[in-house]
């Protein structure tokens, strides 16, 4: 068994019943299936046994990097022995490019790179390449484009014990990868050469370095060491260095790109002419020249990623390579909290052409600039096959699809909420009939289609018959809590009684998490609680991924009592 859940806690309550349905339905063939699980309810050890038992590499997909962050965490706790990895964005900061053409402002891209994270999405890539023992937890950034996994496996340098090969042919390759040559300050993604030894900072690595020795044009020996004190500590026979950036292309694919750059961008010159844009030409050659410059000279250029279409040979309008393409063809697709993860995956395509399409149209980029593009919805669920979508509130598109026998999807089409603009649900030659409603949903209402209550016996959950609904229920707390109770009260005051609710609580030990509507009034309120002697923080969006798990590490250890922010439920 590849997969090893190593925990101190038992299924118990109802997570038995709903492991063993959703391996049931899975095992049985369907693609879709729902795991309805109140907050609190265990999803996440759910989902950890279901991973053991099926053994196949998992991609889970969250909203937000706050709450893959803490996925993450869990898995890693679950699967200390097997790779549990993380993909989210890289950037701390992020400034797309833009242009507005009403007042002519053009705003360059600017980001900060968060290199922690740069080292954790490169250990994917590295981990899916090299074993199957691997669950990935994911933001929505894993429908962007990166490099096809063919060219990221071309660009592997496998080095033996005993090998024969030049110390000049290493320094070479690894300079191909993109490695950087740096004998002072030595650091991840670099390496030094000191006589016949080569040390290496691995790009995947954290704090421990590769140092090679030659002798003469043979490998002498390969040593672990680590990076700040030089102490060895491991001897190896073998060992692989991937690639130090996530966009690296072979040397006869970027030649041919070279080529094809040149191409369509004389093409591209002629018919802005044609429409007497001289202006869009002009610049467009001299953007594009500068970016050919670079990318010859160097192997890579700001804003590399809008010629990727070029750099992968794809033709045009095809969809990009992502972290997904790296995946074996079997594996498990887990969306968490989908009510909120499926929208916004829908949602990424349109944004990111819209901004596209004006650059393009003004000269500041290629078209082919198009083709470097988040995965739209559909070419996301063809990429993905089995998927469990785990949600205390699953949506229209979850409960729709969840039945046997659709081994495609049902496309929402439904923007907002309201029973006039429902769907209409149709699976093996039933459907609804037309202005039919469907019934409200609810964990305690009336459902659009029957679930599998906790009391069901997985012998009598259905899993073969078309149709037949594949939504598990899952609402019993292992600590026995119920929800809590609700106090509305009116806004007369509400700062007042806010700080008196909270040193309540604090006195008693307690923490406090206190809701708002925007990011300035969340560092305002903080701001106020503190004034008066509160220990507060706040968490949005503006904190960078690492700081946000900090943070919440601190709540828990009670380093303060009271977080403000946005969405914190």
């Amino acid at each position: 068994m590849l997969f090893q859940l190593e925990s101190n806690f038992k299924p118990r309550g109802d997570k038995g019943q709903a492991i063993a349905k959703l391996l049931k339905s899975i095992e049985a063939g369907n693609r879709h299936q729902t795991l309805l699980g109140v907050t609190g309810s265990g999803k996440t050890f759910t989902v950890a046994n279901v991973i053991q038992e099926l053994n196949r590499p998992t991609l889970v997909i969250s909203h937000n990097k706050t709450l893959a962050a803490q996925l993450y965490s869990e898995f890693k706790q679950f699967f200390p022995r097997n790779a549990v990895e993380y993909f989210v964005s890289y950037f701390d900061y992020y400034q797309p490019e833009a242009y507005i053409p009403r007042s002519d402002t053009y705003i360059e891209k600017d980001s900060s790179i968060n290199e922690e994270i740069e080292r954790l999405r490169l250990s994917t890539a590295s981990a899916l390449l090299s074993r199957r023992d691997v669950i990935v937890v994911a933001s929505v950034s894993c429908i962007y484009g990166i490099t096809s996994p063919e060219d990221y496996e071309q660009m592997l340098l496998t080095v033996k014990y005993g090998q024969h090969i030049s110390r000049e042919a290493v320094l070479g390759r690894l300079i191909d990868m993109l490695y950087e040559r740096n004998d002072v300050n030595f650091a991840r993604g670099r390496f030094r050469v000191r006589g016949d030894v080569v040390e290496v900072y691995p790009a995947t690595a954290d704090e421990e370095g590769i140092r090679l020795e030659f002798f003469g044009d043979e490998i002498d020996a390969i040593r672990r060491f680590d990076s700040l004190t030089g102490h060895t500590y491991e001897s190896l026979n073998v060992i692989t260095f991937f690639p130090a950036k996530q966009f690296v292309t072979p040397a006869d694919k970027l030649n041919r790109a070279l080529r094809t750059i040149r191409e369509e961008l004389e093409q591209r010159i002629v018919q802005l002419e044609s429409q007497n844009k001289l202006l869009e030409a002009q610049r467009l050659r001299m953007r594009t020249e500068y970016d050919l410059e670079m990318l010859q000279e160097m192997g890579f250029c700001n804003g590399i990623e809008n010629y990727s279409r070029h750099l992968s040979g794809r033709p045009p309008g095809s969809r990009p390579y992502t972290i997904i393409d790296f995946f074996p063809d079997d594996f498990l697709t887990v969306i968490d909290e989908s009510h909120a993860t499926i929208p916004q995956i829908g949602g990424m395509y349109e944004g990111d052409r819209s901004r596209k399409t004006v650059l393009v149209n003004y000269g500041f980029r290629l078209p082919s600039a198009l083709d470097n593009r988040p995965l739209n919805f559909d070419e996301f669920m063809k990429l993905t096959d089995q998927t469990i979508y785990a949600s205390a509130t699953p949506a229209e598109f979850e409960i729709q699809n969840s039945v046997v026998s659709n081994k495609g999807y049902i496309p929402h089409k439904r923007q907002r909420i309201g029973e006039e603009e429902l769907v209409p649900f149709e699976v093996a030659g039933r459907a609804r009939p037309p202005g039919a409603l469907r019934p409200a949903f609810g964990a305690l209402g009336a459902r659009a289609r029957p679930v599998s209550r906790t009391d069901d016996p997985p012998e009598k959950f259905d899993t073969h018959t078309p149709g037949a609904p594949l939504i598990v229920e899952q609402i019993i707390r292992p600590t026995g809590l119920l929800d809590p109770k609700i106090t509305m009260k009116p806004l007369k005051n509400q700062i007042d009684e806010t700080i008196e609710l909270c040193r309540q609580r604090v006195e008693k030990g307690e923490r406090v998490l206190v809701t708002t509507l925007t990011k300035r009034t969340a560092e305002d309120l903080a701001d106020y609680l503190r004034d008066v002697g509160l220990k507060v923080r706040y968490l949005h969006s503006d904190i960078d991924a690492i700081e946000r798990v900090e943070i919440l590490r601190g709540l828990r250890a009670a380093d303060f009592d009271i977080l403000v922010g946005i969405n914190l439920l």
